[in-house]
């Protein structure tokens, strides 16, 4: 993946945050994100020199981004292992979303939860609006809260289960959930609380609430899905479409 001269991503480590522009060491980390790898797998991933990737994984390493770990099946080599979350990346600011959204508390709110609605959307755009893309760590508190959200719910099995997250999508006010059955499975939430008042911006907005699914269904089946919106009220569509699969599909 290449990413403009002046793009910045923001880094979650052991020892805090840490902010990463060089386009080698953005592209290692990327690729380090499917798995464990190899030195070799890397120099072909960049199509860099073998010194200039040894000296790109030296400085990663030295800041705790990635870990180097000999290699299991040959003990002679190494692997390495990503170490870090991408938390936030810069993006071009976009205001206008932004101005729409904060012209709701100039206005009466009709209750308090659309006071409480209103502020979500406000971070959600306000982040952008200052030229910071928050979908990486938006995606993975979601997943922390869906971690707990999962303590509520008693089933281990996924059909189940997605009974008991509707019933708990209802009666805590965040939309209305059903699930269409298939390769992949399918859950379309109608009146979504995270974008049902959004302005219509042509995207995707619902990467909070793909955290919290991935979040609970890693709690309670103890197993790795990816969760992945493709239709969404920001899209100009009336509910929001969710594909569920295992974590090497998507």
């Amino acid at each position: 993946m290449s990413h403009s001269p002046d793009y910045t991503a923001l880094f979650s480590t052991v020892d805090g945050f840490i902010a990463l522009n060089g386009a080698v060491k953005l592209q290692i980390l990327e690729f380090l994100k499917d798995g464990p790898k190899t030195f070799e797998e890397l120099v072909k991933y960049t199509g860099k020199a073998k010194s200039t990737v040894s000296v790109h994984l030296k400085d990663l390493n030295s800041c705790n981004l990635v870990e180097e770990k000999p290699d299991s099946n040959d003990r002679r080599k190494k692997i390495y292992v990503l170490k870090s979350h991408c938390m936030a990346h810069s993006q071009e600011p976009m205001i206008k979303h932004y101005q729409c959204v904060l012209h709701n508390f100039s206005k009466d709110l009709i209750c308090e939860n659309d006071f409480f609605i209103s502020i979500f959307h406000a971070l959600r755009f306000g982040f952008e609006a200052y030229g910071i893309n928050h979908r990486p760590i938006s995606r993975k508190i979601g997943s922390d809260i869906g971690r707990h959200i999962a303590l509520n719910f008693k089933s281990s099995n996924f059909y189940d289960l997605l009974e008991e997250i509707a019933l708990f999508w209802k009666e805590n006010g965040l939309g209305n959930l059903s699930m269409v059955d298939g390769d992949p499975v399918q859950l379309i939430i109608s009146d979504c609380f995270g974008c049902r008042t959004m302005p219509r911006v042509n995207r995707k907005l619902c990467f909070f609430e793909e955290g919290i699914f991935e979040g609970i269904f890693f709690e309670s089946l103890n197993k790795k899905l990816k969760v992945r919106e493709i239709e969404c009220c920001g899209t100009g569509h009336d509910h929001c479409l969710f594909l569920v699969c295992p974590d090497f599909t998507l």
